[in-house]
């Protein structure tokens, strides 16, 4: 798929097949992932791999929504804040947009080989932290289904340029 393609057949699925994602897939998803760029290339993040069958009520817990689970995996981009940049002007650490360039990066190639996905930020992150086990250092940031679509989507308008560019 040409890129631009890619960008507009992104949509977030919520209903999937009940289909395996194959493990060459999924590790051009994961490389992805790793691939991306982070501030001063730190890369102080984890991938969080879950199979769904297995661990459907600690899912659940996390963000109950059926279709959530229906996919065969789900993925999770967690960051540990004191391994991200921070900026030295202002103080901001820029963990989150770490976490979400990851995100972003394996969701379009997974688009790419034909795979669904759904941003999930609305998570119960205290529920996510127990089952990640993370402790202290890591926190969880996005969630993500990973499988076979199986929903018609939906036309989601778009603003129009002119209403989002700023040309200063």
């Amino acid at each position: 798929m040409e890129f631009f393609d890619v960008i507009k057949n992104r949509y977030s699925v919520r209903g999937y097949k009940d289909k395996p994602v194959e493990k060459e897939k999924l590790d051009k998803v994961l490389e992805a992932g790793i691939l991306a760029p982070t501030g001063v290339n730190y890369q102080g993040f984890k991938i969080f791999v879950i199979d769904t069958k297995k661990h459907k009520d600690a899912l659940n817990k996390i963000y109950n929504q059926d279709w959530f689970i229906q996919a065969p995996l789900v993925l999770c981009v967690a960051i540990a804040p004191s391994k991200a940049w921070t900026r030295p002007w202002d103080g901001k650490n820029i963990s989150d947009i770490d976490a979400t360039i990851v995100m972003d990066h394996m969701i379009l190639r997974a688009t790419d080989l034909g795979l669904g996905t759904c941003y999930i930020g609305a998570f119960k992150k205290y529920a996510a932290i127990e089952f990640l086990e993370l402790g202290e250092e890591y926190e969880p940031v996005l969630f993500t289904p990973l499988g076979y679509p199986d929903d018609e989507g939906r036309n989601m308008p778009r603003k129009n340029i002119d209403e989002l560019v700023v040309y200063k």
